[in-house]
C-alpha cells in the first residue's frame, strides 16, 4: 500500500518523537498544506533556546528526506 504525504510525514515525526521526549519535549503533528508541514513542538522543546536547530536541522532535514515534496516545516506556538 502506497502511503500519502500526510502518512509519510508522520511516520518521520513518530520516529523522531522517542529523542524528543529522552529530552523532556515532544512533538505534535498539525497540519501539511501546500508544501509546508505545521508542527507543534511541546514541553521542553517549545521553550528550549535551540529550538531553530532541533526544527530545521533535525526535524526538517529528516522529513524532507522521506518526503521531497516537503519545502518546509513550521513549528505553531
Amino acid at each position: 500500500m502506497k502511503m500519502n504525504s500526510e502518512e509519510k510525514i508522520k511516520e518521520v515525526i513518530n520516529k523522531l518523537r522517542p529523542y524528543l521526549i529522552s529530552d523532556g519535549g515532544n512533538i505534535e503533528f498539525v497540519k501539511f498544506e501546500d508544501g509546508i508541514v505545521y508542527i507543534k513542538m511541546l514541553g521542553a522543546c517549545a521553550g528550549c533556546a535551540l529550538i531553530d536547530y532541533t526544527l530545521k536541522d533535525g526535524v526538517e532535514m529528516a522529513i524532507k528526506e522521506e518526503v521531497p515534496e516537503v519545502k518546509e516545516v513550521v513549528n505553531i506556538s
